[in-house]
């Protein structure tokens, strides 16, 4: 049996405010409440919430720096400068590289682009591109998705005569702040933009509008690159609200009509049916085979591909990234079992609050996926480990509400290097500070760690009657998307339901189950259900005919051509168990 997990039911939404929003849209009230919830309560709120609009983007000259930014980059493009365009090997990276260098191709006379090895160099701006740079003449570098804690990059970049323009979404250290040319940052405490939390795509999105904007370049011109900051946005796990759920709405509109040819390629390797892309298709389809170039191979692929002119080379690429992705899901199931059976075996380095484990024969490019791995078993934050260039190297993972980021910072002391987000980070160490490391992360973990945050919840929306689930339901609830953090697909809870008689298990080992619901008090109202990795814990008491209970989301299943309403359940239970 997997993880218990606790279902909480939210307090339902003020029932004034719910009645008088389901009669002013004239939809049911269940809808009308996750409106509410979400601080949706008049019909002008709804209508922009379900209609995105470009129009209600920020003006990117808010941001601090965008003029310094603006005219730096002006002044290179007309003084037939060579400008090097520089990101990170991950998604969000290699996603912001290829937009801003699309962009540049257009107006620049020379611009390259530069991507690290994962392996040699490490995360972020690294000496080695800065060498690169100055040898190949380049004297304007656009940092993509990294650089904001790169002070001492920025001086040697400098010294050589290389200026730097940063575009980062991570948190500065305003104590060791950058002195690059700009630095794009909504997160600089001294930066007024109103929205605070773009991906590292975004913030280079926002750059080229600018540039735009200045220089009366027509907006339309850049709506083309709007499929990347939907595959950055998805991927980097940036919440998909305010201006997010904007240029998320229209990237995935762009990505479903006229996808640019190295995603379509990649979809097409992927078996995706195109015009049905969600963001669930990024997020288990797409985003891991791009991952996958920086993790297996080089980074610079994947801005191969994304930035590919003809459809043969985008294919050609997206084919050799679907094998690196393919060797990448062996690795990971080998790594991930001998990370589990060390923290079994007692050999983990912590176990009680946190999990840290450690090999120095593992892969680099895929700790942070066992990680995941680790926190899915055993649901406490993971750190996972390895060992490259003579120094511990490996990710974080933490679970829903705990900040691992803070952890690992409380240690700075002994890391060489570090950084991430809330619940994901990087950092490496040297060999002889590990012991130290694992007992101080563990100490922070226990007197950070609350007992609401230690016990894994599933928060459900409301509780739903199948009978509510009609077209028109689904229709509406479609218009919810994009999902993500923020925005997050609701979900609902059914009790005493049945399989009709035709559930069945489903995968390569049968590890899942396809089922066709339906509730005591609507026998006639069946519908489809998927259940992943629980057929081992209740195909025989479904099968046997016992009822029920169910936690699960809405989703449009597309098969051959037609779609389908169909149930994608995260928990099952055979009594009652609610608070």
């Amino acid at each position: 049996m997997g993880i218990e997990r606790q279902w909480i039911i939210n307090e339902p939404a003020d029932h004034e405010k719910v009645e008088r929003l389901a009669a002013e849209l004239g939809i049911d009230k269940v809808l009308a409440g996750l409106l509410v919830r979400r601080g949706i309560e008049t019909f002008e709120e709804a209508r922009a919430f379900f209609r995105p609009s470009l129009d209600n983007l920020h003006d990117p000259f808010l941001m601090k720096d965008m003029d310094k930014a603006v005219e730096r980059l002006r002044n290179a493009i007309v003084s037939n400068e060579k400008i090097l365009v520089y990101g990170d090997y991950d998604v969000d990276g290699t996603t912001a590289v290829a937009l801003v260098y699309s962009f540049l191709k257009r107006f620049a006379k020379t611009v390259g682009f530069y991507i690290p090895d994962r392996y040699e160099e490490g995360y972020g701006l690294s000496r080695k591109g800065i060498d690169y740079a100055k040898k190949e003449g380049f004297s304007l570098l656009i940092v993509l998705d990294c650089g904001i804690k790169a002070a001492e990059k920025v001086r040697y970049a400098s010294d050589k005569g290389v200026d730097i323009i940063i575009c980062d979404h991570h948190l500065p250290d305003e104590d060791a702040f950058p002195a690059a040319t700009a630095v794009l940052d909504p997160k600089r405490s001294d930066c007024g933009y109103p929205f605070k939390d773009l991906s590292g795509c975004g913030i280079g999105f926002k750059l080229v509008c600018a540039y735009s904007q200045r220089y009366g370049i027509d907006f339309k011109t850049l709506e083309p690159l709007m499929d990347l900051l939907a595959v950055s946005i998805t991927t980097d796990l940036v919440s998909v609200t305010g201006e997010n759920r904007i240029l998320a709405h229209y990237g995935l509109k762009r990505l479903n009509e006229d996808p640019c040819k190295g995603l379509l390629a990649m979809m097409n390797v992927a078996k995706l049916e195109p015009g049905h892309i969600t963001i669930d298709e990024i997020a288990f389809k797409i985003g891991p085979r791009i991952n996958a170039a920086g993790r297996m191979d080089s980074g610079k692929l994947a801005v191969e591909l994304l930035t590919a002119d003809n459809d043969k080379k985008a294919l050609d690429i997206a084919d050799k990234i679907n094998a690196d992705n393919n060797e990448r899901k062996k690795i990971d199931m080998k790594i991930t079992a001998e990370a589990l059976g060390k923290v079994d075996q007692g050999l983990a380095l912590a176990s009680d609050n946190v999990t840290i484990v450690y090999d120095p024969s593992w892969e680099k490019g895929v700790v942070g996926i066992v990680a995941s791995r680790l926190v899915e078993a055993y649901y406490k934050p993971a750190i996972v480990l390895t060992k490259s260039n003579g120094f511990v190297t490996g990710s974080a993972r933490s679970i829903q509400g705990f900040d691992l980021y803070a952890a690992i910072e409380s240690c700075a002391d002994l890391l060489e290097t570090f950084g991430g987000h809330l619940y994901a980070a990087g950092l490496t160490l040297k060999e002889e500070n590990l012991d130290e490391f694992c007992r101080r992360t563990d100490a922070f973990v226990a007197s950070h760690m609350t007992p609401e945050t230690a016990a894994p919840v599933i928060n459900a929306d409301a509780k739903l009657d199948f009978s509510r689930i009609t077209p028109k339901f689904s229709r509406i609830l479609k218009l919810f998307q994009p999902f993500g953090p923020g925005n997050a697909n609701p979900v609902f809870v059914t009790e005493e339901v049945y399989d009709a008689g035709n559930g069945r298990k489903v995968g390569e080992n049968g590890n899942h189950m396809k089922l066709d619901l339906m509730q005591e008090n609507a026998p006639y109202h069946q519908i489809a259900a998927m259940a992943f990795n629980m057929s081992k814990d209740f195909y025989e008491h479904i099968h046997n005919g016992n009822p029920i209970d169910i936690c699960y989301t809405i989703v449009e299943n597309f098969y051959r051509g037609s779609s389908t309403t169909q149930l994608r359940i995260k928990d099952i239970r055979k009594g009652k168990d609610f608070i």
